[in-house]
């Protein structure tokens, strides 16, 4: 008989410092070159010469970004600094891609990149979904069957710590995707998504907290509505700092403490209906995910379960006996999870 499939292998130490060093020199704060690096070209107009940078920010569209007036040394080298760093970036990207690191498409990088340069992730949004699992995949230094997506999921507070008020759509535009607002049903209310128009694709969702499932809520900070989804007062509870690897970009947010990320997969696996295929989807990520807290972190998922409402414990139950299928090959975690829930 074969052994039981196990979901994660360890990335070698090395790979995990190499990814380590790319997140710490990503994390300054400093904005990042949307799209390609690019290179640096000198334009001479009428009597006056400038620099641009000129750079794809979508696959087979060039754009130019006006850098200073020929002369103007102090903005030629910051320009010639960024492009070193992003040069850097994006070759450190795709050795880890090629090592088994996650990384999501160029279209993802777009909009983070986007919502990281006006300062828009700081103000307390959370990356959540398959993203958020891919990120935590890579912080741990674990290498699982990919998580392929275009969905790019953020939750939000109802009121973001912005300065002033942002729009989120403007945001949007700006990444020159053609990313447009997904209208929802005559009396549903208002857009929360914005997608690729006429075609599948990257699609953006914007999530906040709420007892009832879907209902548009306003986010007056972000001149935008959000979606609303049960407990994730409960996911987004003390978020940690994480990366996502996107395109050629490595992108510094906040993730959901990993071991609540488990048990909100779990939960969603349970109460969707109708996505058998979504449902296999969320436990196999939280299984995964669970199996490296378990086995390299010793974490107690025990402990953990406790911190559950009492309405998420019940549901998340009902998954153990498709848990125990998932997890044949990791007897350490499977145990983790039948002291939890046939308590």
């Amino acid at each position: 008989m074969p052994a039981p499939t196990r979901l994660f292998r360890l990335q070698e130490l090395a790979f995990r410092t190499q990814y380590a060093e790319l997140k710490e020199r990503s994390s300054s704060g400093a904005p990042l070159l949307p799209g390609t690096p690019g290179t640096l070209v000198k334009r001479k107009g009428t009597g006056y010469a400038y620099w641009y940078r000129v750079y794809y920010p979508v696959p087979g569209t060039k754009a130019e970004q006006l850098i200073g007036k020929d002369g103007d040394q102090g903005a030629l080298a910051e320009a010639e600094q960024q492009i070193e760093f992003a040069q850097w970036a994006s070759a450190q990207v795709r050795n880890l891609r090629a090592l088994g690191f996650q990384v999501a498409d160029k279209g993802v990088a777009g909009v983070l990149v986007e919502l990281h340069n006006r300062h828009i992730l700081e103000a307390g949004l959370v990356l959540v979904g398959t993203l958020a699992y891919m990120a935590w995949l890579n912080e741990l230094g674990a290498k699982a069957v990919g998580g392929r997506t275009q969905v790019v999921d953020l939750a939000t507070p109802k009121h973001p710590k912005l300065g002033a008020s942002q729009s989120f759509l403007d945001a949007m535009v700006a990444t020159k995707l053609g990313l447009s607002p997904v209208p929802r049903m005559p009396n549903q209310g208002p857009s929360t998504s914005l997608k690729l128009k006429g075609r599948e694709g990257l699609r953006v969702d914007l999530l906040v907290h709420g007892k009832e499932l879907g209902k548009p809520v306003p986010i007056p900070q972000l001149m935008w509505h959000a979606e609303a989804v049960p407990h994730f007062d409960y996911l987004l509870e003390q978020p940690q700092p994480g990366a996502v690897l996107a395109g050629g970009h490595c992108i510094p947010l906040m993730l959901p403490r990993a071991e609540r990320f488990v048990w909100h997969k779990l939960y969603s696996s349970a109460s969707r209906k109708g996505f058998p295929e979504k449902a296999e989807k969320d436990l196999i990520q939280g299984a995964t995910l669970a199996s490296v807290l378990v086995e390299q972190q010793d974490e107690p998922m025990v402990d953990s379960f406790g911190e559950l409402p009492s309405s998420m414990q019940a549901a998340v139950r009902k998954r153990l006996p498709a848990l125990r299928r998932a997890l044949a090959g990791h007897p350490q975690t499977l145990e983790q999870f039948e002291m939890a829930l046939d308590s």
